[in-house]
C-alpha cells in the first residue's frame, strides 16, 4: 500500500525569499525553469507560504525573450532596467500579455 503523500516528505526545506527553515510538505515548490513536471537531473527551490503569497504570479510569457532583446554587454543595472520600463511600457505594461488580455 502506497503511504499518503503528506507523511512520506518530513524533511525541511530553506525559503530563498527570506531564509526561513520550514517543512518540505509546508513549502512551496519553485523551479526556476519553469517546468516543475520534469523532475529529472533537477534540484528545486522552495517559497515558505508567507513568501509565495506575497509574489506576483502573473504569467512570463515572452519575459525571457523580452529581457534578451535589452540586454546588451556593459549595459549598467540602471540602464538596464530603464530599458526594461520601456520595453513593459510599449508592450501595455506587462511581457507577454497578448491583445486579446489588453
Amino acid at each position: 500500500m502506497w503511504r499518503s503523500r503528506k507523511s512520506r516528505d518530513r524533511r525541511t526545506v530553506i525559503c530563498i525569499a527570506c531564509g526561513d527553515s520550514v517543512l518540505r510538505e509546508d513549502a512551496r515548490e519553485y523551479d526556476k525553469e519553469g517546468d516543475r513536471w520534469n523532475r529529472r537531473d533537477k534540484e528545486f527551490e522552495y517559497l515558505c507560504t508567507d513568501c509565495d503569497d506575497e509574489i506576483c504570479h502573473q504569467p512570463r510569457d515572452g519575459l525571457e525573450s523580452l529581457i534578451l532583446s535589452i540586454e546588451s554587454d556593459g549595459l549598467s543595472r540602471e540602464e538596464f532596467l530603464d530599458r526594461y520600463a520601456e520595453a513593459v511600457a510599449d508592450a501595455g505594461g506587462s511581457p507577454g500579455r497578448s491583445e486579446r488580455d489588453r
